[in-house]
């Protein structure tokens, strides 16, 4: 596990599929802000769930986020579109509705850029989220995040165009928290 101040990353585990895929997949609305994809019903037992455990892969860096002081299942982070040329990853994350509004996303875009720029050895990082998601804005802007630019209708949400910002960070831009110089695992 990779530890924050408030949430921790591992391996995505088989009991962690369902309550993904009930709270995060199954809410057709709000999942279709999150992916770019269109929904469709899959069974979260299936092996078709986008929670479904998989092998290890070069494209793509899964986790599930566990919230440290009471162990439980809080979500989801992920790099993906992991470019190994030009050393350059997605960021994506996605909480649990009752994790919501704690101040966790915050932590989870740190941890998950310790482990892009130290751990996998990336020279940027980026995130696009729609432009009215406020609270990613303000946690990717804290953790040192630069909104780079608006892609307008580039997204189709739930029956209409909606404009996406696309935000980057650069490995030398990055403040690597004083405390992490040996990375905490557990």
């Amino acid at each position: 596990m990779i530890r924050g101040e408030k949430i921790g990353l591992r391996a995505r585990r088989e009991s962690d599929v369902p309550v993904l895929h009930s709270e995060l997949y199954d809410d057709v609305a709000t999942r279709s802000r999150a992916d770019s994809r269109p929904w469709r019903p899959v069974a979260p037992d299936s092996g078709h769930s986008p929670f479904a455990v998989a092998g290890p892969s070069e494209g793509a860096a899964c986790f599930s986020v566990v919230e440290l002081d009471s162990r439980e299942l809080a979500g989801e982070a992920l790099l993906w579109g992991i470019d190994t040329h030009n050393r350059m990853a997605h960021l994506g994350i996605a909480l649990r509705p009752a994790f919501r509004g704690r101040g966790l996303s915050a932590d989870v875009l740190r941890v998950l850029c310790d482990y892009g720029f130290a751990v996998r050895g990336l020279q940027r990082l980026q995130i696009e989220t729609l432009t009215d998601n406020a609270p990613m804005l303000a946690a990717a802007t804290g953790v040192g995040f630069t909104r780079e630019g608006t892609l307008r209708n580039s997204a189709w949400v739930y029956g209409a165009f909606a404009d996406e910002a696309v935000l980057g960070l650069l490995a030398r831009e990055w403040a690597r928290p004083e405390d992490s110089t040996s990375p905490a695992t557990g």
